[in-house]
């Protein structure tokens, strides 16, 4: 590199004998640091240890073993130091070095640039020790599939909504964390998720209100399309079942959900944030979009219970609303989903 080469063409400066001090100086500090980071390692291990992880055996030796370690950093470092002087030494600071120079940290690595053996620029890597036991872990949410209702007193069959054409979708984010200390085989997942709940009227019928109730009538023209849409904010908490495996380093503890079965039961509330309806239709010759944002009646309040069950991150997924989608309507109406739901 272009300063790597004027460096090079520079003179040698008649203080070598300071940055010699320099690196003797940071022998001192190679040996803090790593003393530094073996006290923190055996707080971690004492940590275990009274956790009920390990045994006293068990952390004497983990002692033993990171005290070699640390030793043995310090006694590399510093030969590196040594050779540095050495090289200064023999050379009385007339040294080609190269622009870049990675250096060593307890922590991590760091990378600089200098110029004619002078530190310019210097940028410091950082490797945070890992937690040894996580027992909380995240994932987006994303589910989709049919939607429909279950009206007061009739099956599903009777349903006044197209079960294609009615969906929904769902997205969020969930949070899962192991109950027991020493076993994953129940977790709680909990989180918050938009659900957008779609219904398609049959037999060419829309929305209105009348009284200040939602019910359904004809359309005079025909329609291309007619949709209701709810718009939901909900907090899901599942109790979720099912094995994982465990793997065990001397550094951290994980449990893995790849490849394995998993059920979770439990429900959801939260707040209807908006419904709209959006009609599609021919009149006259011209093509008509109306979308009409309004309450239409429906419940403020929303709550209900929800299942899943698959393998890894794709499920089977179902919810069902306890509260009826319109206030006072002559016959409850609640929304029902079916779908795939996606943890990733």
């Amino acid at each position: 590199m272009l300063l790597s080469l004027i460096a090079q063409c520079l003179p040698a400066q008649d203080g070598y004998q300071e940055k010699i001090a320099l690196l003797k100086e940071q022998k001192e500090r190679i040996t803090t640091q790593e003393k530094e980071a073996l006290k923190q390692e055996v707080e971690q291990i004492n940590k275990r240890m009274v956790k009920g992880d390990l045994t006293p055996e068990e952390a004497k030796t983990l002692k033993e073993q990171a005290a070699k370690k640390r030793a043995l950093n310090i006694e590399s470092r510093h030969a590196i130091i040594e050779h540095k002087i050495a090289l200064l030494e023999r050379n009385k600071g007339e040294v080609l070095m190269d622009d870049r120079e990675y250096k060593l940290f307890e922590d991590g690595v760091g990378i600089g640039i200098t110029v004619n053996n002078e530190p310019w620029v210097f940028f410091e890597g950082k490797n945070k020790i890992p937690k040894y036991d996580r027992r909380t872990y995240s994932d987006i949410v994303l589910a989709v599939g049919l939607n429909n209702a279950i009206i007061e007193g009739q099956s599903l069959n009777d349903s006044p909504y197209r079960t294609g054409g009615s969906r929904f979708f769902e997205m969020g984010r969930a949070w899962r964390t192991r109950v027991f200390r020493h076993t994953n085989f129940m977790r709680i997942n909990y989180g918050f998720s938009f659900q957008f709940n779609g219904l398609k009227p049959k037999d060419n019928q829309y929305f209105v209100l009348n009284n200040g109730q939602a019910e359904l009538e004809e359309f005079d023209v025909e329609l291309k399309k007619s949709k209701l849409r709810m718009d939901n904010l909900v907090f899901p908490v599942h109790f979720e079942f099912g094995p994982s495996r465990l793997r065990k380093t001397e550094e951290k503890m994980r449990y893995s959900l790849s490849r394995q079965f998993r059920i979770g039961i439990g429900g959801y509330g939260g707040f209807n944030l908006g419904s709209r309806q959006k009609l599609k239709y021919t009149r006259d010759g011209d093509k008509v979009k109306d979308k009409f944002k309004r309450s239409y009646s429906t419940n403020d309040l929303i709550y209900g219970i929800s299942a899943y069950m698959g393998i890894e991150g794709v499920l089977l997924y179902a919810k069902y609303d306890l509260n009826p989608i319109f206030n006072d309507a002559p016959l409850d109406q609640r929304n029902i989903s079916l779908g795939l739901r996606f943890d990733l």
